[in-house]
């Protein structure tokens, strides 16, 4: 079978640069081969918002529903509401799956509503995640994944000196957290600075980049975590990184990621860059 990728976009504007970024990436992976799918959740007016009607049939217990423990429950009985498991079937066959947004202000501000809703509707316990499957061992280990998004602001403005803030630490919530979480290989983000002040020529020089990239992205190195064979993997132990792993980090003047930094330097674009 072809490879197959999934594209998730969160932007109402079917003229905006956004929309012009998925058109180009659809085409550019087409052209390689790939099947691919677009999920489209304006177009589909997905809804972001949790509730009861996310599962069929009676709730366990109706007195204390609990999201999280009722959709684990409901996924696991094939009772999930007919939006979600359409959106989960799309990633159970990708091999690829790139989220584009906007983003205003930081990094997160797109997903609030329609990426978050997305992502805790779609993503239920059991079907992306588990206690027994986390990180690298997670169920999505074979998947790659990866964010694509335009700013309003310049790229000095995501330095660590810039007013936003470091795009490392900005990114870190998204691709470990989320990502990464669920087992995904995370691939660097595609980040298109600056797009509604940017000459035409500059937009097309972002699309045409963006293109090239993709027609090489299955032979892609992902960014570089922490294992998890390196920390404490139990209540007792506190899932905290074991002792011969800090003491060989003694006298290293960088930290190990962004979220592990020990109190020391971030490593250089480790949320932005694959390891060499």
């Amino acid at each position: 079978a072809g490879r197959r990728a999934l594209i998730v976009l969160a932007h109402p504007e079917k003229t905006s640069f956004n929309h012009a970024m998925v058109a180009a990436a659809a085409s550019a992976l087409r052209d390689k081969g790939w099947d691919v799918t677009i999920s489209d959740l304006y177009a589909m007016e997905f809804n972001p918002v949790l509730s009861r009607r996310d599962i069929t049939g009676p709730p366990k217990d109706p007195e204390h529903f609990v999201y999280e423990a009722e959709m684990a429950l409901a996924w696991t009985e094939g009772r999930l509401s007919s939006d979600i498991i359409a959106e989960q079937k799309k990633i159970e066959a990708a091999d690829l799956v790139i989220f584009q947004a906007r983003e205003r202000g930081t990094v997160l501000s797109p997903v609030h509503r329609h990426w978050a809703g997305w992502f805790d509707r779609v993503f239920t316990q059991g079907f992306a995640y588990s206690l027994a499957s986390l990180y690298e061992q997670g169920p999505f280990q074979k998947k790659k994944a990866m964010l694509s998004f335009t700013t309003g602001g310049m790229g000095s403005m995501y330095t660590p000196s810039g007013i936003n803030g470091d795009m490392n630490v900005l990114l870190w919530p998204m691709q470990r957290g989320m990502l990464h979480f669920c087992g995904f290989q995370v691939l660097a983000p595609q980040i298109c600075y600056g797009v509604r002040h940017a000459a035409p020529e500059a937009r097309a020089g972002m699309l045409s980049a963006w293109r090239s990239r993709l027609a090489a992205v299955g032979e892609e190195k992902p960014l570089g975590f922490v294992p998890s064979s390196c920390f404490e993997l139990s209540v007792a132990g506190g899932f905290v990184l074991k002792q011969e792993v800090l003491a060989q980090q003694e006298g290293q003047r960088q930290g190990l990621t962004v979220g592990q930094h020990l109190g020391k330097a971030f490593p250089p674009d480790g949320q932005l860059r694959a390891p060499q």
